[in-house]
C-alpha cells in the first residue's frame, strides 16, 4: 500500500503540509482542515490562490472547508468505502488511469493464485471463519513462479486472476446509482467528484488527499485509507508533488507518539512485537525475512535485524550480546490485541489491577462512558500524569447528572502526578509531515510538577530497587535495561535524542573499505543504514537516525532556504526517514528516470546518479533499468492495489454497514457490518437499533477547543462555553425542536443534555428510498474546567473498533433526540 496509515501505525503524511501548494486538485474527506487544522489550511488556499488549484470536500456536513471549496459533496457517515470504491470504477470503466505508472510501480500485473474468490452475495473473501471471527489469508497470495520463486506477473493485465482483472470486477458494483442508493450522494454531484480526480490521471496534473479522524474512527478505518491509497495509484499521484495521502494529526506530537511505538502492537519505528509464538530470536528474524518478490527488489525491511538488534543494544547495552540474542527473551511476548478497547474491557472484568495513564482522559474519550467508569472503579489503584486535572483522575467524585458510577461503592485509589506541558520543557515534536522539529524550555513549571521523563525515571529507579530489596518474577528486563544517562533520575531530553538518533559501539570499518573507519566507538550515526544487525551499533528508532549527528541537533535548525520553490526546505527540522520531504519520490519519474512532467519534475536520472532537490527515494546511483520498485518503504517494493497479509478484513476494501446502522446493507444482506472489527464479548447487546434511535451521530472538534484541555482556559470557555448538537432544519421542525432550546441526546448506552443548534450546514439525506438525518456532535465538554458541565459524547458510542488498529467507531452511531421541557 502507498499510504503509509496501515504500514506505519495510524498514518503519517507521504507528502508534507507546505507541498499542498503544489496540487492541482485537492480533496479533503475523512476531515475537516479548515477548522481542525487551521494552520495548515493555509496551504490549501496557497494552492487555490497560486495554482488554481480545485477544492473538493465530501463530508457528512457543511464545513468551513466545505465554505471555501469549489465543490461540495455529502455524503452518509460511514459509507466513505462506497464513495471511493465507485470513484475506482469511474476510473476504471472510462479507461482515466496513468496507466504507465500502474504498470510499472504497482502490483497490478501481478497473478493471485488459484483459490481465491470473493462472494459477493454474501460480503465475504476466501478463508472466513464465522467462529473466529477472522480471515485464514493464505489464498490471497500470489502465484509464484517455481523455476525463479518470483511472483508471476502479466504485464497486458490480461490475465483473470491478475490484481488488475480482479479490483476491475470487484468494483463493478459500485456503479454512481450504487453510490447514491448507499452514500445519499448525489449521482451529479458524485460524477462532478470523479471527474476532478480523473483529471490527474495522465502525469501532468496531480491530486492531494487530506484526512483525519474522520476516516480512522470507523470499524473500516484502514480499508477507508487504503482505499483513497488505490485512487491515488491508479492516477499516478504517489512520490509526486502536490500528491500523496495525507494524515492531518490531531495533536502536534501524535506523530512522535506513533513513531517511538507507544502502541500496544509496535515498537520504536514501526517494528513488530514479538508474539507468543516466536519464543527465540532466530524465529522472530526468520518470520521477517526479506524474500523479494521481482529480481532486483530492494527494501528498507531487508535491514529490519539491523534496526531491530540496534534497538535491542540501546535498551539493554552492554547486557545484550550475540550469545543472549541480544536480550530477545527480555522482551514482552505479545498474546494479542492490548488496544485501548481491549484494555477497558480486561479492566471492566477485573483483569487490570492497575492502570498508569499518562496524558491520556479515558474517562471521556473511550467509547460507552458507563463501561469506562465501571471499569476504571475495579481497579485497585489508578496513576494520572497530566498537567491538568482530568475527569478520568476525578472520575470517583459525584457530580450530580453527569455521573455514570456511585462514588460510594469506588475503592479505586488514585494519585496524581502533575507534569509539565510542552512550553516548560525542552524536547522535539514530529508533526503530520514526519518533521522532528526541537522546541526550547519557556518557562518553569508551577508547584511541584515534573517533566515526564523525570516522572518515569523516578518510578522506573523506585521499582528497580524494589527489586533489588524484595526480588521478584522476572527480574531481568528491570535489572538489564540500559539506564546509562548522565542524570539517571532526570535524563534530559538531548541526551535521549541522541540515544534515539544510534551510535557505533566500536570502531566501524567502512564496508566498501575495510581498511577505512566510517565512524569511532561513541560517535554518533549519520542515518540508518550505518546500523549493523552484530551488535556493534545502538539506535532507539531507525527512523530517526540522521536527526542528531556529529553536525549537532538537526531538530533545531531554521533554515528557510527552498532553492526548489517546491516547499522542501531540507534545512528545516529533520524529516524521516533520511530528511527525505515526499516519500516514494522516485515514482515521480517513469521507468527509464525521466519526470512524467517537466512542470512536476522532482527526481531524476542524469545517466550517472539520481538528482532531486529532495533525498531520493532509491539508492542513489542504482541505475533505473535495474528496475528494483519505487517504494522501497513497503516490503513489496511496488504500489499496494492488493494485499496479502497486511489488512486482516480484506485483500479489496469492501463496503461494510458501521455497527449500527439505520439501513441493511444493499449489497450483501447477510454480513452487514465488517465481519473481523474488534467487537468483543458481551459489547454486541449494547448497540441500538433503527426503530428506538432512527438518526446518525456523528463526532468532530472545533476551531475554539483542542479535546478536553482548553475548557480548562476560561477564554475558550467563553467562545465555546456550552456542549450543543446540530441537527437539519428538517429533523428540527420534525421533532419540535427551536434552535437554541434544550435536547436530550440519547444511544442505546447513554445519553447527554445539551443546546440545540437548527443549521443548514446538516444536509437530510436520502438512503435506499428512506430519509436519514443527521446529528452532528462535538466532543469538547465534560465535568472538569472552566467551561459548562456536558455530558461527554463517549456516553453515546459504541465499544467497537477498527478491524485493523481497533480505533473506536466514533463517527457513525446511532442516537434519537427529543426536545427537553423547560423547567417551570
Amino acid at each position: 500500500m502507498a499510504s503509509l496509515a496501515p504500514t506505519f501505525g495510524r498514518g503519517a503524511m507521504t507528502n508534507s503540509w507546505i507541498d499542498i501548494k503544489n496540487a492541482d486538485v485537492i480533496l479533503i474527506m475523512g476531515g475537516n482542515a479548515a477548522e481542525a487544522h487551521p494552520c495548515g489550511f493555509k496551504w490549501v488556499t496557497e494552492a487555490k490562490a497560486h495554482n488554481a488549484a480545485k477544492l473538493i470536500v465530501v463530508d457528512p456536513r457543511f464545513t468551513r472547508s466545505a465554505s471555501v471549496a469549489d465543490l461540495y459533496c455529502p455524503i452518509r457517515a460511514g459509507t466513505d468505502i462506497t464513495f471511493l470504491l465507485g470513484a475506482i470504477n469511474y476510473l476504471i470503466s472510462n479507461g482515466k488511469l496513468h496507466r504507465e505508472y500502474i504498470k510499472s510501480f504497482t502490483n497490478a500485473s501481478y497473478v493471485v493464485k488459484e483459490g481465491y474468490d470473493f462472494n459477493a452475495e454474501e460480503g465475504l473473501f476466501s478463508g472466513y471463519n464465522a467462529e473466529k471471527r477472522s480471515y485464514v489469508r493464505d489464498l490471497w497470495e500470489y502465484e509464484m513462479d517455481p523455476a525463479t520463486g518470483f511472483a508471476v506477473r502479466d504485464p497486458s493485465f490480461a490475465n483473470p486472476r491478475s490484481v488488475f482483472q480482479l479490483l476491475k470486477k470487484h468494483v463493478e458494483r459500485y456503479t454512481p446509482e450504487m453510490v447514491e442508493r448507499i452514500c445519499g450522494s448525489p449521482k451529479e454531484k458524485f460524477l462532478e467528484v470523479c471527474g476532478h480526480i480523473a483529471s490527474t490521471a495522465n502525469g501532468e496534473r496531480v491530486m492531494t488527499s487530506l484526512y483525519a479522524l474522520g476516516w480512522t474512527q470507523h470499524s473500516t478505518g484502514s480499508q477507508n485509507i487504503r482505499s483513497m491509497a488505490m485512487i491515488q495509484l491508479l492516477c499516478g499521484n504517489i512520490g509526486i508533488p502536490g500528491g500523496g495521502v495525507n494524515a492531518l494529526r490531531g495533536h502536534s506530537n501524535v506523530q512522535g507518539f506513533t513513531d517511538l511505538g507507544l502502541l500496544s502492537n509496535s515498537m520504536p519505528g514501526y517494528l513488530a512485537m514479538p508474539s507468543d509464538a516466536e519464543g527465540t530470536f532466530t524465529t522472530y528474524i526468520n518470520n521477517r525475512d526479506f524474500k523479494p518478490l521481482q529480481e532486483n527488489q530492494i527494501s528498507y525491511w531487508q535491514n529490519y535485524k539491523k534496526f531491530f538488534v540496534s534497538h535491542l543494544k540501546s535498551m539493554y547495552g552492554k547486557y545484550a550480546t550475540a550469545e543472549n540474542d541480544f536480550g530477545y527473551e527480555w522482551l514482552p511476548k505479545y498474546d494479542g490485541a492490548y488496544d485501548t478497547l481491549k484494555q477497558f474491557d480486561l479492566m471492566f472484568h477485573g483483569k487490570i489491577n492497575g492502570y498508569v495513564c499518562q496524558g491520556f482522559n479515558p474517562l471521556m474519550s473511550v467509547p460507552n462512558k458507563a463501561k469506562t467508569a465501571a471499569a476504571l472503579a475495579k481497579l485497585k489503584f489508578l496513576v494520572t500524569i497530566d498537567p491538568l486535572d482530568t475527569e478520568t483522575s476525578r472520575f470517583w467524585e459525584s457530580h450530580g447528572e453527569f455521573n455514570v458510577a456511585d462514588p460510594a461503592a469506588i475503592q479505586t485509589e488514585v494519585f496524581q502526578l502533575p507534569t509539565t506541558c510542552f512550553a516548560e520543557e525542552d524536547g522535539s515534536y514530529t508533526n503530520s509531515s514526519r518533521t522532528i522539529q526541537w522546541h526550547w524550555k519557556a518557562a518553569d513549571p508551577p508547584g511541584e510538577a515534573r517533566g515526564d521523563a523525570e516522572i518515569m525515571a523516578d518510578l522506573f529507579l523506585r521499582i528497580k530497587n524494589l527489586y533489588k530489596a524484595e526480588g521478584g518474577s522476572r527480574p531481568d528486563p528491570i535489572y538489564y535495561t540500559d539506564w546509562n544517562y548522565a542524570q539517571p533520575f532526570s535524563p534530559n531530553a538531548d541526551e535521549l535524542l541522541r540515544e534515539i538518533n544510534g551510535k557505533a559501539l566500536v570502531d566501524l570499518p567502512d564496508p566498501a573499505d575495510a581498511t577505512k573507519t566510517i565512524k569511532k566507538a561513541g560517535e554518533l550515526l549519520d542515518g540508518f543504514a550505518q546500523l549493523r544487525d552484530d551488535g556493534t551499533t545502538a539506535g532507539g528508532c531507525w527512523i530517526y537516525s540522521g536527526a542528531y549527528t556529529e553536525a549537532g541537533n538537526l531538530t533545531t535548525r531554521r533554515d528557510t532556504a527552498d532553492p526548489s520553490g517546491l516547499g522542501i526546505y531540507p534545512k528545516w527540522g529533520f524529516t524521516w526517514p533520511a530528511n527525505r520531504r515526499i516519500l516514494y519520490n522516485r515514482a515521480s519519474a517513469d521507468a527509464s528516470g525521466k519526470p512524467w512532467s517537466a512542470r512536476k519534475k522532482f527526481v531524476e536520472w542524469n545517466g550517472t546518479k539520481w538528482v532531486s532537490p529532495d533525498v531520493p527515494d532509491f539508492p542513489a546511483t542504482l541505475a533505473p533499468d535495474k528496475n528494483a520498485g519505487p517504494f522501497i518503504m513497503n516490503a513489496e517494493g511496488v504500489g499496494k492495489l492488493w494485499v496479502r497479509k497486511a489488512m486482516s478484513d480484506g485483500p479489496f476494501p469492501e463496503h461494510y454497514e458501521p455497527f449500527e446502522t439505520p439501513v441493511g446493507n444493499v449489497l450483501h444482506e447477510k454480513t452487514i457490518s465488517n465481519p473481523v472489527s474488534r467487537l468483543l464479548k458481551g459489547d454486541a447487546e449494547a448497540f441500538g437499533k433503527a426503530d428506538a434511535f432512527p438518526y446518525v451521530a456523528t463526532t468532530y472538534r472545533l476551531t475554539e477547543h483542542f479535546h478536553y484541555w482548553t475548557k480548562h482556559s476560561r477564554i475558550n470557555a467563553i467562545l465555546q462555553p456550552e456542549l450543543f448538537v446540530e441537527i437539519s432544519e428538517n429533523l428540527a421542525k420534525e421533532k419540535g425542536i427551536a434552535n437554541g432550546s434544550m435536547v436530550q441526546v440519547s444511544s442505546n448506552r447513554g445519553s447527554l443534555k445539551a443546546r440545540a443548534v437548527v443549521t443548514k450546514r446538516i444536509p437530510t439525506l436520502t438512503i435506499d428510498g428512506k430519509t436519514v438525518h443527521t446529528v452532528g456532535i462535538p466532543i469538547h465538554w465534560g465535568f472538569i474546567g472552566e467551561a459548562r458541565k456536558g455530558g461527554g459524547v463517549n456516553m453515546l458510542t459504541p465499544f467497537v473498533g477498527d478491524a485493523n488498529v481497533n480505533t473506536p467507531e466514533y463517527k457513525a452511531f446511532l442516537v434519537n433526540i427529543e426536545p427537553v421541557a423547560a423547567s417551570v
